[in-house]
């Protein structure tokens, strides 16, 4: 079987047991702060197990991309070096909530196995809990597997917990000896030794850790799995390492085509780069950036190892972005955002090789330096920081290369050094329970927060729940007009009103599904059961619609005049503006700006009826609907199409017709990191109002200059080329005033046979500027005399003559002087001219000398 039949019969098997395909989350779980990337099948449904939210299925099967290279999952150092570790995974896993137990995730976990996939039965083995005597007895009835192959391992191997506190449970693993001679299988080897391989983990979720420690035993009990895709497709294809499957071949056989070196004869940098090529190909689709924090520290710190490992292989040019295309071809039809995304991929990758490729050379040859002058075998703290900030090698990086010339890296004193840098994010590994969570006062039961919002403004509501905070309300309804923070659309404000009842909503939250109303006023708490009257205020509302359908035109214009390369990234929908994050490596012009806006408002002009309309996810796709970084969609979603010009996936308030939006501007154009720019926009009467201060702006100006308005920015100009000219003059007047001409003059003196006076002297440091200047008023007062000034500058200090205009006509030239004293060196005109020295000494000598010589050149002029 090829790697999409096994991943597709994992999936098939457990549908025809009930289960609900649920598509992969996206690696990047932007609602989970607790989280760097989504490293396991269950994060998802973490809302769940902690009982914040209702399953929509009771039974679930997916496969899951993952990321590990941080907190406890770090398999960083390994990847590459064994078979089987990775940055980026794929987890294969069934769940079931508060549905069927451990006796049916036993039997089906062991019937996929033997009977579905054939796996030998005699190289299996089962581990449990080693208190869990139930486990223990129903791999013994629900199997026929051999009973000495069932074995207890304790707490490190075989309990699964969430955090500290919350959710927990045993655990069953089921192994797989994967060693060339059966006989030679013992029950020691398990969990020790490399030939057994984990295959897939059922952990049972019955419990619930208290603050105490205690265990309780929870009301559901749920079914958590997980089977690592990666180490499963090797079993089944007969593989001793994951790289010889049919997932890493292609890439392998990329590799080496692109470097001309045989995988056979250095695996270790094509396995890396083959592995880290996937991971940045996923975790960048998902909307992560590389940058110096959280996620993008860690993309960047891949990205940068892989570069490393390129040289390796002899690659100093940027390379990785071309495995992008094999990625896709390989798993782009199981995970299709890699496809749609894959030219912003390749810009983000090529662009970070390119920038890194310019430092990694010199951060090389600066590590062979420290090689060079090192005593011992650690590379110190300092070095390390060194090789960080300046040279951009992550710490990991410097210490693989470490490893490579058996070195150590003193770790401790290079995060001594970071002292105040900014710190990078790091995964706990764990979740976290919110101990601060809202305490609810229930009122009623029943289903909460059905969204009224599409179809009207106002509605009736009862009370479900509600909470007294600090200095406000939180309000759950049955119902609501409200529309709650999401999809980068502010909450909805308003008021509610009933019978001792009068509230104003400041705020619209989400907690999962439930919509939180965050509200000031009066609340008589025994009035909770009264029917409420709820009002959005429809005012702010329309302006949040017409902003919202923008970002949508907006979006598709992009694409028109910037390429398909164009995706969200991001988005902020208020009654005042809203702004839009868009993948693109370089500032959109002026000229580009002023047509995306034309489109936008010849699409506005034409009035287009937008329909909004709810379809499955998969057909959605296939239509072409335009599907969000980061955003979680369900098996039916809301797609938005405005004519044949755009079309996506949003559950956000919009206009009916593009035409009430009236007007759109851009107001301000940004780069907010490393290809992605920022363009916040505005609409309807906000961008009239802005208009008309533009134009009251223009007619002031005009006024003010005294010019047609056809006239102004050629009037402008003139202005300011003005200004600058005074401004000149003003400087050097202002400079004039600083050198006093009248201590140089007091130092003339007469030299003998030298018919006029002479002044021969040195000044403090000025600029070449200056010291024209001070020339030319020399220049203005002296009759009959000859000047040399020497100027102490720490660099070539220069040296300058001044000639008076009577000197001039009889034949005298500074020029001719200027040469004489620089030792031929000088240049000028007859009345003014420099030469220099070579440093302070060399001045002194040359002004001590200029006497002899100034006296030897009148006399030969015989004045």
């Amino acid at each position: 079987m090829n790697s999409k039949d096994i991943r597709q019969s994992f999936i098939n098997f457990f549908k025809d047991k009930q289960h609900t395909v649920v598509r992969s989350a996206s690696v990047a779980p932007l609602d989970d702060p607790t989280l760097l990337f989504t490293n396991a099948g269950m994060n998802q449904f973490k809302p769940i197990f902690l009982d914040e939210q209702m399953p929509k299925s009771k039974r679930i099967v997916n496969s899951q991309k993952c990321i590990r290279v941080s907190g406890k999952h770090n398999d960083l150092e390994e990847v590459g070096i064994d078979t089987f570790h990775h940055t980026f995974f794929e987890m294969l896993g069934n769940w079931s909530f508060g549905d069927y137990y451990k006796a049916e995730a036993i039997k089906w976990a062991w019937e996929l196995f033997t009977e579905v996939w054939k796996l030998d039965k005699n190289r299996l083995w089962a581990t449990v809990y080693t208190d869990d005597d139930e486990a223990f007895e129903l791999w013994k009835s629900e199997t026929d597997i051999a009973h000495d192959r069932i074995l207890r391992f304790g707490k490190k191997d075989n309990f699964w917990e969430m955090g500290e506190t919350g959710p927990c449970g045993p655990c069953s693993e089921i192994h797989y000896f994967v060693g060339k001679d059966l006989t030679k299988q013992a029950a020691d080897g398990v969990n020790k030794s490399a030939e057994y391989w984990e295959l897939w983990n059922l952990v049972f979720i019955q419990f619930n850790r208290d603050e105490k420690g205690k265990l309780h035993d929870l009301p559901k009990k749920h079914i958590d799995t997980g089977a690592g895709f990666e180490r499963i497709v090797s079993v089944m294809q007969k593989k001793v390492s994951n790289y010889e499957t049919d997932l890493f071949q292609p890439l392998l056989k990329h590799i080496e085509k692109i470097t001309g070196v045989e995988y056979k004869k250095n695996p270790i940098p094509h396995q890396v780069i083959a592995d880290h090529a996937r991971m940045l190909t996923f975790s960048i689709a998902d909307g992560v950036m590389p940058s110096n924090e959280g996620r993008g520290y860690i993309v960047r710190r891949i990205l940068r190892r892989a570069s490393r490992f390129g040289r390796v292989l002899n690659q100093s040019k940027p390379f990785i972005y071309k495995l992008v295309e094999t990625v896709g071809e390989v798993l782009g039809e199981v995970y299709p955002e890699i496809i749609d995304r894959k030219a912003h991929i390749i810009n983000v990758i090529k662009a970070e090789e390119k920038s890194f490729n310019k430092t990694l050379d010199r951060g090389l040859n600066h590590f062979d330096k420290i090689l060079a002058n090192l005593k011992g075998k650690v590379i110190s703290g300092k070095e390390a920081f060194k090789l960080y900030d300046t040279y951009g090698f992550p710490l990991d990086l410097t210490q693989l290369i470490a490893r490579e010339n058996k070195l150590e890296v003193d770790e401790r004193g290079f995060k001594k050094e970071m002292q105040e840098q900014v710190k990078r994010a790091k995964s706990a590994g764990k979740f976290k329970v919110n101990s601060k969570k809202i305490k609810w006062q229930e009122v009623r039961q029943g289903d909460d927060s059905k969204f009224l919002g599409y179809e009207t403004l106002e509605s009736k509501s009862k009370i479900i729940r509600w909470s007294k905070l600090e200095n406000k309300y939180a309000v759950v309804f049955d119902q609501t007009p409200f529309y709650a923070e999401s999809g980068g659309q502010i909450g909805d404000t308003g008021t509610i009103l009933g019978d001792g009842i009068d509230l104003t909503v400041i705020d619209t939250q989400k907690e999962h599904e439930s919509v939180v109303h965050f509200c000031k006023g009066d609340f008589d708490e025994s009035k909770v059961k009264e029917v409420v009257n709820c009002s959005v205020d429809k005012e702010r509302r329309d302006a949040i619609r017409r902003n919202h359908t923008a970002t949508h035109l907006l979006h598709a214009a992009l694409k028109q005049v910037l390429g398909e390369h164009v995706h969200q990234a991001g988005s902020s929908v208020g009654p005042e503006n809203f702004r839009f994050d868009l993948t693109h490596f370089e500032k959109i012009s002026n000229d580009e700006l002023r047509q995306i806006e034309k489109i936008v408002n010849d699409e506005i002009i034409k009035n287009t009826e937008v329909i909004p309309d709810i379809k499955s996810f998969d057909v959605a796709k296939k239509e072409g609907a335009e599907a969000l970084f980061g955003e979680k969609y369900g098996d039916v979603v809301r797609v938005l199409t405005i004519g044949d010009f755009s079309k996506e996936l949003c559950g956000g308030t919009h206009v009916n017709r593009t035409g009430d939006i009236g007007f759109f501007k851009i107001i301000e154009e940004s780069s907010l990191a490393a290809g992605v720019r920022r363009i916040v926009a505005i609409t309807g009467k906000e961008a009239l109002l802005f208009v008309q201060e533009q134009y009251q702006i223009l007619n002031q100006l005009q006024d003010v200059i005294k010019a047609p308005q056809s006239e102004i920015i050629d009037r402008a100009r003139i202005i300011v080329d003005d200004r600058k000219k005074l401004n000149k003059e003003l400087k050097d007047f202002n400079q004039l005033q600083k050198l006093n001409v009248e201590d140089i003059l007091i130092k003339s003196k007469m030299l003998n046979r030298v018919p006029f006076p002479v002044i021969i002297t040195a000044i403090s440091e000025i600029s070449q500027n200056e010291l024209r200047i001070l020339g030319d008023r020399l220049y203005e007062k002296i009759d009959n005399q000859i000047c040399v000034i020497g100027v102490e500058n720490r660099i070539k200090p220069p040296i300058m003559v001044v000639v008076a205009q009577n000197l001039v006509k009889k034949g005298l030239s500074a020029h001719e002087l200027a040469n004489t004293i620089g030792g031929g060196k000088g240049g000028g005109k007859s009345h003014m001219a420099f030469t220099g020295a070579k440093n302070l000494d060399n001045l002194k000598m040359l002004l001590n000398h200029a006497n002899a010589q100034i006296k030897t050149y009148v006399l030969s002029k015989r004045i």
